[in-house]
């Protein structure tokens, strides 16, 4: 038996055949890979919270209790607070260990082999690998160069054996949004099909389809807290949707799925709406100072309704993210997303993180001698390994 087997000498099935194998599909499933050259340094790159959680979240964290992390979480009480806060009923949410496990359970409830699933590309990375984890028929309707949404190309994908539709609006990386009406249409074009909404961005941009549950069927939302909310380490989001979907979602969930530090903290992060609204304003007046600089400096960007901005470096992307690092400002190399060759995205936090990072993209670029005519080239897709976030 050969004990060294790789990734390759399975999917090529040159295994033996008393080696435990896995599902062809967990073989044929594609995976992420995070940075793993540290991040000690201005995180301008995952589109966290660049700065803190509210201070009521720190507080309520100090007075937890050594006996309470001996007691199995509670998700439904402060799922119920979450829809009253958001104006729902306590049985159209399930709170998730972020959206990513949310995606993971859409696949899981809604997914069998032979199925389809409709993404428009480039988007969230954790799309292709839930939907690949479930069935080989991953749709996927590539932008063009605008990057903005193609509902008519996206409409015209749908089919009979589509059953998940994934769309993320704002959408990551990019920034565009889909408005609406072309959202709820595409429910109504696809009624044997869950279409999820990915609103992570929501709050930086303001619009919703949430109100739409309770009349919309097969209309599922997901929100995270992890962007404006800052609690991305304590990993909680939630899933919004009629009851009979909510019921199917929570089968297949675990049911301590969201950890007690987690749900003891949220209430109060919900509650201090001043401190959102605040850190939400810094956003939106550092995105505009973002797009600001970049057009002073040539750089061409796209629209963009989340706490970033995409911009297209060129064949050096590399090159800048290296320089940036070397300053202590992190960007995140999208290179590697369909149709984003070149292209590196930098994420939008408060005042003073916008300045330094301003300050050092300026410099870098200077050092580099960049000229606007290294971004004017063809799209291309890159074969480069796909990264998270």
């Amino acid at each position: 038996m050969n004990k060294t087997a790789t990734l390759s000498d399975e999917l090529d099935g040159n295994v033996s055949s008393t080696v435990p194998q896995p599902r062809a599909r967990v073989l044929a499933m594609p995976e992420y890979h995070p940075p793993l050259a540290g991040r000690n340094a201005l995180r301008l790159d995952f589109n966290e919270n660049t700065l803190a959680p509210s201070p009521r979240v720190l507080a309520k964290l100090q007075k937890l209790t050594a006996e309470g992390l001996t007691v199995y979480p509670e998700r439904e009480p402060v799922e119920r607070i979450v829809a009253q806060h958001l104006g729902v009923e306590s049985n159209q949410v399930i709170l998730t260990n972020g959206v990513d496990e949310a995606i993971h359970l859409m696949a899981c409830a809604f997914l069998d082999e032979g199925d389809e699933a409709v993404i428009c590309t480039p988007t969230f990375f954790m799309y292709d690998v839930s939907v690949g984890m479930m069935t080989s028929g991953l749709v996927k309707v590539q932008t063009d160069d605008s990057l903005e949404f193609p509902f008519e190309r996206f409409l015209a994908s749908i089919t009979p054996r589509t059953k998940l539709i994934i769309i993320a609006s704002p959408n990551n990386p990019t920034g565009a949004t889909v408005s609406r009406e072309h959202l709820l249409a595409i429910a109504a074009a696809a009624p044997q099909a869950v279409l999820m909404v990915d609103e992570a961005y929501f709050h930086f941009f303001g619009d919703t389809v949430l109100p739409d549950i309770t009349s919309v069927p097969n209309l599922t939302v997901a929100r995270t807290f992890s962007k404006a909310y800052g609690l991305a380490s304590l990993r909680i989001g939630a899933l919004f949707a009629n009851p009979r979907l909510i019921g199917f979602l929570r089968k297949v969930s675990s049911p301590y799925n969201v950890n007690g530090l987690a749900l003891a903290v949220l209430p109060e992060a919900l509650a201090d709406t001043e401190y959102l609204n605040w850190y939400v304003a810094q956003v939106h007046q550092g995105r505009e100072r973002v797009f600001s600089a970049l057009s002073e400096l040539n750089v061409r960007t796209w629209p963009s309704a989340a706490n970033f901005v995409l911009m297209d470096i060129g064949p050096r992307h590399k090159e800048l993210c290296a320089r940036m690092r070397e300053r202590g400002v992190l960007l995140r190399d999208r290179s590697a997303d369909p149709g984003c060759d070149g292209y590196v995205r930098i994420t939008v936090g408060v005042e003073d993180h916008v300045t330094r990072g301003i300050e050092a993209l300026r410099a870098v670029l200077a050092e580099m001698k960049w000229t606007p005519a290294e971004s004017r080239h063809p799209v291309a897709t890159s074969s480069e390994e796909r990264e998270f976030e």
